[in-house]
């Protein structure tokens, strides 16, 4: 009977040290792997990008002049995203972390979207937003559950990786400014109306017409719309 109740012990924490394992990306196993662009082993699509020789990395490998101080002309959506990552700072590689600047015009917003491999934490610097996030489809009372705030100069906002979120600037006069930063070296960005009518090639009408309940000519009228990206 021990015997068996400690192997059943060592069987819970080897799967409670496996969870913990899996549970985000892995601790670098250096100080630093400074993305080597040209590397042949890049076209091979790692997780990441191979490292560069550590004798050939230099204080530029970590530094970009992004002028993030400086405003961006948001698109037709009212918003622009500058975004610093791996392909911009190759240093980030394997670090975990990247950051962006958005600009909001007035009633300017970035529109719903998830961050696939990211979780996101959002302050604002000028002006106020209106944020938010939906749940995933958890069972009942959880579902798809609404959390929103409005943020003025100053607050601070978390949006838990993946989930659908956005932040609109309920200001008709004053335009707004929020810094993010996003727990990975390349968090990714999916835009939902973009990703449901903007694919290439196109989803199947019927298929959209049946999930969102509408007459097929409506998702005709909205795929043919231009799907500006706001992530630059």
């Amino acid at each position: 009977m021990a015997s068996s109740s400690s192997f059943l012990l060592i069987a819970a924490l080897l799967a409670l040290v496996s969870w913990q394992a899996t549970a985000s990306d892995p601790s670098p196993l250096q100080d630093f792997c400074v993305a080597d662009m040209n590397s042949p082993g890049t076209i091979l699509r790692v997780n990441g990008f191979v490292c560069k020789n550590p004798l050939e990395v230099n204080a530029d490998d970590f530094f970009k002049a992004a002028n993030l101080d400086k405003p961006r002309v948001p698109n037709k959506v009212g918003s622009n995203v500058t975004l610093i990552n791996v392909m911009q700072i190759a240093g980030l590689n394997t670090l975990g972390i990247s950051i962006a600047r958005i600009d909001y015009a007035p009633l300017g917003q970035n529109p719903p979207h998830t961050h696939p491999r990211a979780t996101e934490i959002l302050t604002v610097l000028e002006g106020t937003l209106y944020v938010g996030f939906v749940t995933s489809n958890q069972p009942a009372p959880n579902r798809n559950k609404f959390l929103s705030k409005v943020l003025n100069k100053g607050d601070v906002f978390v949006f838990p990786v993946g989930l659908i979120h956005f932040q609109f600037n309920p200001n008709p006069h004053q335009p707004a400014v929020a810094i993010a930063a996003l727990s990975s070296q390349n968090p990714g960005a999916i835009t939902i109306a973009n990703a449901v009518f903007g694919s290439d090639p196109p989803i199947s009408d019927d298929v959209l017409a049946k999930a969102f309940q509408v007459e097929k000519n409506t998702i005709d009228y909205l795929q043919a719309q231009f799907w500006e990206n706001n992530h630059y």
